[in-house]
């Protein structure tokens, strides 16, 4: 994928292919099952609607999926913020003095303060 201005480049054929599956999945579904059983006839004009609808809804849906996509900040993969790995916060704790009680924090108690 090559870079532009705005972002990737998303190709059309993905999004194209994805709702023609669906199409074809919604005709033989709507053809087989609006039928009513063997003694009536097949029903395409209802088949084709379908098959356009679900191509239309899903194509729709993938554009705008693939209009939303927006590469995350450079910043958010460092480990800077609140879900610090444990090994580089852990600090050797002081034995003896507070009885036994975890870390410094300042709460009452509560471990749903926490």
């Amino acid at each position: 994928m090559s870079e532009s201005p705005r972002g990737p480049r998303v190709g059309i054929k993905g999004p194209l292919l994805f709702s023609a599956f669906f199409a074809v999945i919604t005709f033989f579904a709507v053809l087989f099952f609006a039928s009513g059983g063997t003694n009536k006839g097949l029903r395409f004009d209802l088949a084709f609607s379908g098959a356009g609808i679900a191509f239309i809804v899903c194509l729709v849906a993938a554009a705008m999926l693939s209009m939303s996509y927006k590469e995350n900040a450079d910043h958010l993969g460092k480990g800077s913020g609140i879900n610090l790995r444990s090994s580089d916060r852990a600090q050797p704790r002081s034995e003896g003095g507070d009885g036994g009680a975890e870390g410094t924090d300042t709460h009452d108690g509560d471990p749903s303060s926490r």
